[in-house]
């Protein structure tokens, strides 16, 4: 007689690759993820990185909360920077709250 444990164990010589083909799934999953999701968030925050660096006086910004303005004062080195959102109206602005960067002198009146 076979006991229960004896024959449970006779089909495990072909048990290394049957573990490769259920893992081969997961790991062709997280290739996709990494060029569809991860690479292009990657490349955007390099790009919003240089962004900030590129920031000059005079430059026209539009921070995160929806504030357009024109710049006045930025250091190279500076985590604020100081914009004018009306005439003689003067905020410090962080630097990681911008947004976009319009041309020069694009503000447009409402």
């Amino acid at each position: 007689m076979i006991t229960p444990a004896f024959a449970q164990g006779a089909g495990t010589a072909a048990g290394g690759a049957e573990i490769a083909f259920q893992v081969i799934p997961f790991v062709l999953i997280f290739v996709i993820m990494y060029f569809l999701i991860l690479r292009p968030q990657q490349k955007r925050v390099k790009d919003h990185q240089t962004l900030l660096k590129s920031v000059r006086r005079d430059d026209t910004i539009v921070t995160n909360g929806g504030l357009v303005g024109r710049v006045t004062k930025a250091a190279d080195d500076a985590a604020e920077i100081e914009v004018e959102i009306a005439p003689n109206v003067r905020v410090r602005v962080v630097r990681t709250m911008i947004s976009e960067v319009r041309a020069k002198g694009s503000v447009k009146a409402a």
